[in-house]
């Protein structure tokens, strides 16, 4: 009886949490996996994303796209079979890499751990996360603490947490997750950063010299209008979701609107895009929050970390440019080595090299700013899959994905720590 019972409340529970993540239905939608070999193919993709609505997973827009790139993108249900017969007559080989979105999405919430308290293996709502960074703090007074850097389009607060031991004239590490609304496990990683911060301080011996020597600034997630949405109306959406001026279109790529090469590159002038650059850098609340917050404490931040997903990459800039950085052979070196150190937990492997030259040319980035600002070590995490799920990676693969970044932030830490400039 008593297993049946749990059982029953295993349902409820993880019916509750699909109810909550998602209104909009993506049931029969596919995702496609294609590999453009010459321009005429790249044509053929161009041609199909102008006539039909077609959400491009990776890259992040069709414009994005070359030959001998690997190219993901979501198709509504009642558009798969004319998209399978238009690849199939430009003799494009494609891959269905999922079937059907929405029972992916119905398995996303297959962590079946109930330990007590705050639930780390889990995605959590952002009201659960927003009481999380409370109670972390109030938990941990001598190695948390909160403050507000700023509010959303929404009027929503922007909590930082700032995770390291008190000391004088301490050098940090600016770290932010959840620019993009839909990659959840990007959130994930910042409370299991925080988490595995105060609960290995004082027993590892890496994590207690960083955070007696090092500042750790954490913005669990930075995009929270957008997360929001994700969560209460479509699992899918990217951008904010500010208002523009003139257009019924929603929300800006926060990635494509910093003061970095803006809107030059990669970045799309049409608000109705999934790259809209914004009317100007920096038009959106958010991030001026975090680039007030770094420009006013530039002396003291040594490395820029933000978190997304996914591809399995380890980039650095530029990404507005294939100009490279005066740094790059040390960044080169400490991304291969961050890397190495990474999958020497679960195997998994990563890519890693300037973000234009590794990925795609895009303006308007948070690390390329943020190197332009003086902050050397800048890096943009990709983390899990390489497509099997995509963005609707399942609670199972939290703790592994969280592990073994973990030791790659670590690593780049600790080179920081002993490279200070």
């Amino acid at each position: 009886m008593k297993t049946r019972m749990w059982v029953l409340l295993l349902l409820v529970s993880t019916l509750s949490a699909f109810s909550e993540a998602s209104v909009q239905t993506f049931e029969g939608e596919k995702v496609f996996r294609v590999t453009p070999h010459n321009e005429e193919q790249v044509e053929v993709l161009t041609t199909l994303a102008s006539n039909m609505q077609v959400d491009f997973w990776r890259p992040d827009s069709v414009t994005l796209v070359k030959t001998g790139m690997t190219v993901d993108f979501r198709v509504e249900a009642d558009l798969c079979f004319e998209v399978e017969r238009l690849l199939q007559q430009s003799g494009l080989n494609y891959e269905i890499l999922i079937d059907n979105l929405q029972t992916i999405l119905n398995g996303q919430f297959d962590s079946h751990v109930r330990s007590a308290g705050y639930q780390y293996e889990k995605y959590n709502n952002w009201e659960k996360i927003e009481a999380w960074t409370a109670d972390i703090a109030n938990q941990n007074p001598d190695l948390v603490s909160r403050s507000q850097i700023g509010t959303t389009f929404e009027g929503l607060p922007m909590y930082l947490l700032k995770v390291g031991k008190r000391g004088a004239n301490k050098k940090a590490i600016f770290m932010d997750c959840g620019f993009h609304a839909r990659e959840w496990i990007s959130p994930a990683f910042c409370q299991w950063f925080v988490r595995q911060a105060v609960r290995t301080y004082g027993t590892e011996t890496i994590m207690t010299r960083l955070l007696d020597q090092l500042d750790f600034y954490v913005l669990p997630v930075f995009n929270i209008d957008g997360y929001v949405y994700t969560w209460t109306k479509s699992r899918m959406w990217r951008k904010t979701r500010s208002t523009n001026a003139g257009s019924s279109c929603i929300g800006t790529d926060p990635n494509r609107n910093f003061n970095a090469g803006w809107c030059s590159v990669g970045a799309s002038r049409r608000p109705c895009d999934d790259t809209y650059c914004g009317s100007a850098p920096e038009s959106e609340k958010e991030t001026k929050a975090l680039v007030n917050f770094i420009r006013n404490n530039i002396s003291t931040i040594k490395a820029y970390l933000t978190i997304h997903s996914y591809s399995q990459m380890l980039l650095y800039p530029y990404s507005y440019t294939y100009d490279v950085t005066k740094n790059n052979v040390e960044l080169n070196t400490l991304a291969k080595a961050a890397i190495k150190e990474l999958a020497t937990l679960h195997g998994t492997k990563y890519t890693y090299g300037p973000g234009a030259s590794t990925i795609y040319p895009a303006a308007g980035g948070s690390d390329d700013w943020a190197y332009d600002q003086g902050i050397k070590y800048s890096f943009t995490f990709e983390l899990r899959d390489t497509g099997r799920y995509g963005f609707a990676l399942p609670e199972s693969q939290i703790k592994p994905t969280c592990e073994e970044t973990l030791i790659a932030i670590k690593h780049i830490a600790s080179y920081v720590l002993d490279h200070l400039y």
